[in-house]
């Protein structure tokens, strides 16, 4: 087993820390949207401020500073709206550092895998965990000069990551480029403005607990009254006391509706954001809240009645049913879904397939075992060279959104989500378990294969499957256990029964004298830790 990386332990996957629930603003008058787009403009504006004042700190920011900021704010909208301001541009500020990091993440591991594809003569053939040589000398200086253009980004942003440096752009990148391109983008100017004005709004605002309904600058009450706190400078447009404007319209939580109204009831924090879909017309307000940190299952009861090996593929999953001893059971399960189009509709695909796969698993009392996967640094050129299909295969994975939304769907069910090392399991899972699953009438994939591989790593079980012992009549009687018994249970590493025989070298493989011995006739030891293996010469009988 020499050259394997080490695999790691497989582990119960934690709750979400956090809930997100989304309504419509419904029954708006025209003095509404009239008030939304003055006060979000205004709020925009001044968060555009703040959020250069704080990218010009850098890493000399400090509470102080914070406090200086927040101070000047004050005086332009109020207490809380500052407050929400500031916190919003710290932690953009603190997402745009994450986002650069892994840019020189990226970048260096680019530069590297260039520079030892150069260092080797063109042509040269890689082995099984390095690259070779480029296969032409074009190709070999047209990456030479690609290197160069790598190494120079890479000085840049380090020389950014030193000085603290941040690029944030308020309303996105992608929709100030598209700025350039209105006509491939089937958008004229004036509706392009409208969307750039609308995501550079600011109508956020952080809820307390112990105020009023959980929030005093977006108030919602339980019977779906909104009230909205005006600043200082729009205080002339309230229609309610203190400042206040209340839109005509009532809103009610169609999802989690019960859980929001327990909050607000009880004056918990519920933090609200108010935004316009300008393509629909539309304006929408989303409630957040955080969780407590739930305790999560043990690892042994997780596993008591089985799991669900999950495998997570491009277009569908791939799943099968195991039990305790991990052996699966029944016929092997997909739940396909759709990638292409817009983001709501692959969205919408995910959650769809998510759904079919928890209620399979509750239906069961069965938990989910799923890879730990994560292609953030698996999906460049670099690293792949000309295998683009495989590039663009990694990259279509939804491998972050899937993890999110089924553990924070299974939660609510109360199912355990396993997540395991994904190191092996499609190739173990097809050299083990495709050929002994396949049948006359059954079929079986690489990724079904794949999926029982991550349901016994999350059992505990190694995933190579010994072959059956002979049916009785043969030579050892079925006496012996396979490795699907669970570890620990007597027997499971049993040894053979030592039949005598004649003395010549036609005696066939357990009728001799290290019949008794399972490390001769397989390997030592039969452990998840320590897959090695051993060969002995062929035992001759007494």
């Amino acid at each position: 087993m020499g050259g394997l990386r080490q695999v790691a332990a497989p582990f119960v996957a934690s709750g979400p820390s956090g809930v997100a629930i989304r309504t419509r603003l419904k029954g708006l008058t025209g003095q509404d949207e009239e008030v939304l787009g003055l006060v979000g403009d205004h709020l925009g504006a001044l968060a555009s401020r703040d959020l250069k004042a704080r990218c010009s700190a850098g890493l000399e920011h400090d509470s102080e500073g914070w406090a200086e900021r927040k101070r000047a704010l004050t005086v332009q909208s109020s207490s809380r709206w500052a407050g929400s301001i500031t916190k919003a541009s710290h932690d953009q500020w603190a997402l745009a550092r994450r986002g650069l990091l892994a840019y020189i993440h990226g970048l260096q591991a680019g530069v590297r895998a260039i520079a030892h594809r150069l260092s080797l003569p063109v042509g040269e053939k890689g082995t099984r965990h390095a690259p070779g040589g480029y296969r032409s000398g074009r190709e070999w200086f047209a990456k030479s000069r690609r290197l160069r253009v790598l190494e120079d980004r890479l000085q840049a942003a380090q020389a950014d990551w030193q000085a603290g440096t941040a690029h944030v752009v308020r309303g996105g990148r992608r929709l100030l480029s598209t700025r350039h391109h209105l006509q491939a983008a089937q958008l004229t100017e004036e509706q392009w403005r409208s969307r750039w004005q609308a995501e550079r709004r600011f109508l956020q605002a952080d809820g307390e607990s112990g105020k009023r309904h959980g929030n005093e600058t977006v108030r919602v009450t339980p019977d779906g009254e909104v009230f909205l706190k005006l600043p200082a400078p729009l205080a002339h447009l309230a229609n309610a006391p203190h400042g206040r404007y209340v839109l005509a319209g009532r809103v009610s939580f169609a999802h989690r509706g019960e859980q929001w109204g327990d909050r607000v009831t009880a004056n918990r924090a519920v933090a609200y954001r108010i935004h316009e879909d300008v393509q629909r017309g539309r304006w929408y307000l989303t409630a957040s809240w955080t969780l407590p940190p739930a305790q999560t299952m043990p690892l042994v009861a997780a596993r008591a009645r089985g799991v669900v090996g999950v495998d997570t593929n491009a277009d569908h999953l791939a799943a099968w049913r195991l039990d305790e001893h991990g052996n699966p059971l029944g016929e092997p399960l997909r739940f396909g879904y759709d990638l292409t189009g817009a983001a709501s509709h692959r969205d919408a695909q995910v959650r769809h397939a998510l759904i079919r796969l928890l209620h399979f698993a509750r239906r069961h009392d069965l938990a989910i075992a799923v890879e730990d996967l994560d292609f953030t640094a698996e999906k460049t050129r670099e690293k792949h060279g000309r295998k683009k299909r495989f590039r663009n295969l990694i990259s279509g994975m939804p491998t972050s959104r899937l993890r999110a939304r089924l553990v924070s769907m299974a939660a609510e069910l109360g199912i355990p989500v396993i997540a395991v090392d994904p190191a092996y399991t499609s190739k173990w899972g097809a050299q083990h378990w495709q050929k002994p699953l396949t049948s006359k009438t059954r079929k079986t994939t690489r990724h079904d294969a794949a999926a029982v591989a991550i349901g016994r790593r999350a059992l505990g079980h190694p995933i190579r499957r010994r072959t059956a012992p002979p049916p009785h009549d043969q030579s050892d009687r079925a006496g012996h256990r396979t490795v699907q018994a669970r570890p620990g249970i007597p027997g499971r590493e049993g040894n053979r029964p030592r039949i005598p025989g004649p003395r010549t070298r036609s005696v066939g493989a357990g009728r001799g004298v290290n019949a008794v011995d399972q490390n001769a006739q397989h390997r030592p030891g039969r452990s998840a830790e320590h897959e090695t293996w051993q060969q002995d010469s062929l035992p001759l009988s007494l």
